[in-house]
Parts: structure tokens; C-alpha cells; sequence
């Protein structure tokens, strides 16, 4: 397999004075990988695609990319290519001269240039907006502008700091596929900074969860999602995110406000139940709750829900008569959707 493309951090440590924004980072990341770095805002993971893109310096640790260390050298010396939140294109430039800028800068013959700019443009469908200004294109268009840049000179390593962020909806999810089609197309690796965890789990092929400057997780979209290592990581995945309610474990049994309702075969003590929303249903007997609404998405119901003065919220097919406001439920699940996590360490059981 080439190692073209291949990452490695190795104890990457950053600091802004006397705060840590990265502790002691270990990752690594396979060549042709589309690989999302996941977080809330502040997570650090901006600051770790800065690193490897050269823009921030380290205050511990390497930087390797396919086994050459590249911790000290300049940005230009990377062969990395990086795409912006805010996409910055030149105002006074056409789309042809945005796109052929890495190449100018680097001397590369003018004919060269032509046809290369003419490739990426194609690429991405703006092969005929060249001689327009940023200013002349959508947002969508300026994106694709950004991106043909970008891949103009054929780079080993691809960044993207949350490159979306500014599109609709609609918008996002078209140009998420196109992305990950790009992506494939050119067998580059992809590195992608999102906080939108849905935007993760359908473009990349593995994901690293970052909270508060560590790295709390890594695997693939499906590992993350059934098997989250932290509670952390366990309310920040998934729409709507996991219920996380305080229980106690005793007798061989998971207790919510005393009352038991599912088997556990671990220690005995205060813990953290998790269960998806998607797996709760209502039914005759298990958790006393009362409804507080009912939110109606169309394709499904979400039903919002008070536990003895625990939230939780339960997912459902919009089949039948929606529950009514206020009405005492009960709660129930199959015991091996239970997630358990240590109450006072956050991590799973």
C-alpha cells in the first residue's frame, strides 16, 4: 500500500500562554483516509488541522507525514493543501486566477498552468464561471472555487476547516456527497474539521472526537455511534444526542428514581445509564414518566419526555395517535441498548 498521504502526531502539545489547547495529542491517519476531527467549538480541533497544515507551531511533540518528520517546516514545504471556512478567494481575481495561484507560486510553466486550472475546474463544475469574480458567484459556487484550488496542484494531504459552515442546508448535504465523490476520485487523503456530527458520520471513514483539548475517541462512524467511550462523547453523538440518566446498579439490576429497569453485570455503585432515543419505546409497565411535548418532524416524532425530574427524549415512526401532553407513560428498552458509564470518571462500563 503507498504511505502517500500518511499522518502521524506523536505527543502534540499547545499552548496559548498559560492555556492548553491541545494535551499531549496522539493520532494517526491512513493514506487516501477521508478522516473527520469531531468537537464541540473549542475542542481543538482547528488548532490540530492548523498543525498539520504548518500555520501553528508545536510546543511538544512531532508532526510526520508519510514518515518524514515535518514538525519545523514552513507550510509551503508541507505539500498540503488547505480549504477555508471563509473560502479566501481573492475579490480582484477571476475564478481562472484564484485556481491558478498555487502554481504561480511555485514558477509552474504557463501552459501547465492552463491546463491544470482547466482540470480542477471541471472537477467541481465551474469549468465555465472562469472568467467571473468571487463576487459574481453564489456561496455554493465560491466553495467550489476554494476547492479547485485547492486540488489544483495535486497535494498529499487536504484539509478542510468546517468548509460548509457557511452554505444552507440543502446546499450542504449536495456538496457533502460531492466532497466525499471528490475525495475518491482523486485518492487524496482528506483531513475535516466539522462540529456537526451528522456532516462526520456519513463523509468519513473514520472519526477522532475531540473534547477540551484531548482526543477521546477514535473509529469508524458505526463504532462511535453504538459504542461511545465516555458520556461526553455519548450526548454529543447522535439526533437527538443519547439520554443520559443518573441510576444506581445493586442486585444485579440498573435502577432510575428505584425503580429497576434493565439486568447489569457490572460493580456495583452510581452510574450513568445511556439509551438512544430511538430505542425507548412506551409501554405498559418500566419507568414512570409524563410527557412534556411532542415535537412532529414529519418522519418521525420526537416526545420529550420528564423522569422524575430526569429528561429524556424518546424517537418514533409517526404511526398512530401521538401521546398527549402531560400524560403519564412508562418507559421501557431491550436491556442491549443500555449504555453504561462510571458515574464519577465519565468513562464506559
Amino acid at each position: 500500500m503507498s504511505r502517500y498521504g500518511s499522518v502521524r502526531m506523536e505527543g502534540v502539545v499547545k499552548r496559548h500562554g498559560s492555556f492548553t489547547a491541545l494535551h499531549g495529542m496522539d493520532l494517526s491517519i491512513r493514506p487516501g483516509e477521508f478522516f473527520a476531527l469531531l468537537g464541540p467549538s473549542g475542542s481543538g480541533k482547528t488548532t490540530t488541522l492548523r498543525i498539520l497544515a504548518g500555520l501553528e507551531e508545536v510546543n511538544e511533540g512531532r508532526v510526520w507525514l508519510d514518515d518524514a518528520d515535518v514538525t519545523h517546516q514552513e507550510p509551503g514545504e508541507r505539500d498540503v493543501a488547505m480549504v477555508f471556512q471563509s473560502y479566501a478567494l481573492y475579490p480582484h481575481m477571476t475564478v481562472a486566477e484564484n485556481i491558478a495561484f498555487p502554481l504561480k507560486m511555485i514558477g509552474t510553466p504557463r501552459a501547465e498552468i492552463d491546463a491544470a486550472v482547466k482540470e480542477a475546474a471541471a472537477k467541481v463544475n465551474i469549468a465555465h464561471l472562469l472568467e467571473r469574480k468571487p463576487g459574481q458567484l453564489s456561496g455554493g459556487q465560491q466553495q467550489r472555487c476554494a476547492l479547485a484550488r485547492a486540488i489544483v496542484r495535486k497535494p498529499r494531504l487536504f484539509l478542510l476547516d468546517e468548509p460548509l459552515s457557511n452554505l444552507d442546508a440543502k446546499l450542504r448535504i449536495e456538496t457533502r456527497a460531492e466532497l466525499r465523490r471528490l475525495q475518491r476520485a482523486l485518492g487524496v487523503t482528506a483531513v475535516y474539521v466539522t462540529h456537526d456530527q451528522e456532516e462526520a458520520m456519513t463523509i468519513a471513514d473514520r472519526v477522532a472526537v475531540f473534547m477540551e483539548g484531548r482526543l477521546v475517541q477514535t473509529g469508524t462512524p458505526k463504532d462511535i455511534f453504538m459504542k461511545p467511550a465516555t458520556v461526553a462523547v455519548a450526548g454529543f453523538i447522535g439526533t437527538p444526542p443519547m439520554n443520559l440518566l443518573d441510576a444506581t446498579v445493586s442486585g444485579g439490576q440498573v435502577h432510575v428514581n428505584g425503580t429497576p429497569v434493565a439486568p447489569a453485570a457490572v460493580r456495583e455503585g452510581e452510574v450513568v445509564l445511556g439509551v438512544r432515543p430511538g430505542d425507548l419505546r412506551l409501554a405498559p409497565a418500566g419507568l414512570p414518566a409524563r410527557v412534556d411535548f411532542v415535537e412532529d418532524l414529519g418522519d418521525s416524532l420526537v416526545v420529550h419526555l420528564d423522569a422524575g425530574g430526569q429528561r429524556a427524549k424518546l424517537k418514533t415512526e409517526p404511526n398512530g395517535a401521538a401521546p398527549a401532553e402531560g400524560q403519564p407513560v412508562h418507559l421501557a428498552f431491550a436491556p442491549e441498548s443500555a449504555h453504561l458509564f462510571d458515574r464519577a470518571s465519565g468513562e464506559r462500563l
